[in-house]
């Protein structure tokens, strides 16, 4: 069965919400009574009382949640963190052109805004509002604004008490707790009501993103059968993350990037995350992979980093032609070839000018690269990816910003060569127990692992070609597993 859903208020016959599947609980039974200390395990709890100070009704409530193992917003570390102001300025930073552009209309030097599960009542101030959710977790927020010498600054942040509601706004609160705790409806062929609740986040514009539109249909057919609520979400949905259980993230993942921001908000939830933010910090950055790697035993090609203080040396000792990579390059963007002296210098300079150090490796020719799945330790799909039609690498970008990418053919893993698998494997532990696809290539017998993947390609018709559904399966199976492992921890 999903988690229960618990809105804990101080009086909850003054609390005028209705939402199908979700409890109102007064803060005192919630509390005291076994019932809910016992049983419920990883409930969401969304506590709405008057008063969060120290050792208050409201203070307990999250904290006693987070004891049991249930997921409360906010949660006590938020409470704290809203009681700071130069805490609560340092985390808005982020958003200040935001904050500017939304109350430059403004005509006074004081402007009170109402967040209520992420809407706010005028549409303009919509995207500050989720902007404030996301940061404090709060279901009710009341943010305090001050002008000074023409810049708006944010004075407060405070959670609004149920029973402080303006009359004006209840229509809005109702609206947005509906929509907040709104659920798909569960297909009647289904079966049973689904167990869990899985966000898969999505970019529409993303060309070409890493699974297709068939491929994440896959994903929710498998999901249903295996009695989850699969959910495709995008990044304006930060907010909403405690409502799910799991979150898969098919757009293309960096450090500073939203992907990250969505990884560890859904790993400090609770959630089970592929890919979890560990294993993006570590797979976008190809220094650390190249360290991680060659210090481990795992046969890479001979890799150097490259410095201000040590572009001629590095370019003596690997010769040309050579290979240059950006530490937070992917899908082939930031990786370039020198094939002359001069070229080496110009391309070292502009990529210094983004990173301090970046990796230089021998180009090693191939007709292809082999892409090893790995997921939970184990390889889950081979392929051969041909490098593009007169290029050097699997995926060509033009300078208009066009793509053409070599074929691609998937074949069993046991056809694939051994040591290929055995050393994608190896590599990919390195890194976490996740979903990896790990780069491989082959030459005269032996085997170099050029780079591992946290987020790697499943398109429907290539990569799935050899287990077709089983594939989604198993991923799907993955998420129930680690779901299950998380609930059983708490």
């Amino acid at each position: 069965m999903p988690a229960p859903i618990f809105l804990v208020v101080d009086k909850p016959e003054n609390w005028p919400l209705h939402v199908p599947g979700v409890q109102v609980v007064g803060a005192r039974p919630y509390l005291t009574e076994p019932a809910y200390s016992n049983n419920h395990r990883n409930a969401r709890v969304f506590n709405l009382c008057r008063s969060y100070s120290y050792q208050s009704t409201g203070y307990y409530v999250s904290l006693l949640a987070e004891a049991r193992g249930h997921r409360p917003q906010p949660d006590v570390v938020t409470i704290q963190d809203m009681k700071s102001i130069s805490l609560v300025r340092a985390i808005t930073d982020e958003f200040d052109r935001l904050i500017q552009k939304t109350l430059r209309p403004i005509r006074g030097d004081t402007f009170t805004l109402s967040v209520y599960f992420g809407r706010t009542t005028a549409k303009r101030d919509q995207a500050l509002g989720l902007k404030l959710f996301g940061a404090f977790r709060s279901p009710l927020l009341r943010a305090q604004f001050a002008r000074k010498r023409e810049k708006w600054q944010l004075q407060s942040v405070r959670p609004i008490p149920a029973d402080e509601i303006p009359e004006a706004h209840h229509a809005v609160a109702v609206a947005a707790a509906e929509q907040y705790f709104a659920r798909r409806q569960w297909s009647p062929g289904a079966g049973r009501p689904p167990r869990y609740h899985l966000a898969i986040l999505v970019d529409e514009q993303e060309q070409p993103p890493p699974s297709d539109d068939a491929a994440i249909a896959k994903f929710i057919r498998a999901a249903e059968r295996q009695e989850m609520l699969p959910e495709r979400i995008t990044r304006d949905d930060f907010s909403r993350l405690g409502v799910f259980d799991a979150l898969f993230i098919r757009t293309t993942t960096f450090v500073n990037h939203y992907t990250y921001r969505f990884a560890r908000r859904a790993e400090a939830e609770g959630l089970a995350v592929i890919d979890d933010p560990v294993s993006i910090a570590r797979c976008t950055n190809k220094v650390y992979l190249a360290e991680r790697l060659a210090s481990r035993d795992v046969p890479i090609p001979p890799t150097h980093f490259v410095h201000a203080d040590n572009v001629e040396e590095v370019l003596a000792e690997v010769g040309l032609p050579c290979v240059l990579k950006q530490p937070d390059s992917a899908f082939s963007a930031g990786v370039t070839k020198a094939t002359s002296e001069a070229e080496y210098r110009t391309k070292v300079a502009q990529l210094l000018g983004e990173s301090d150090l970046i990796v230089v490796q021998p180009f090693v020719p191939t007709e292809y690269d082999w892409r090893v799945g790995v997921l939970d330790g184990e390889a889950l799909y081979t392929s051969r990816y041909y490098m593009a039609r007169h290029h050097w690498q699997i995926l060509h970008r033009s300078e208009s910003g066009q793509m053409r990418s070599g074929k691609v053919e998937t074949v069993p893993v046991a056809d694939a060569p051994r040591r290929v698998v055995q050393a994608a494997v190896k590599a990919a532990s390195l890194i976490g127990d996740g979903l990896y696809g790990v780069d491989v290539k082959q030459v005269d017998g032996k085997v170099y692992v050029i780079e591992v993947n946290d987020n790697p390609t499943l398109e429907s018709g290539v990569e799935d070609a050899v287990l077709k559904d089983e594939l989604y399966r198993k991923v799907i199976a993955s998420f129930v597993r680690r779901i299950e492992a998380i609930r059983t921890r708490k």
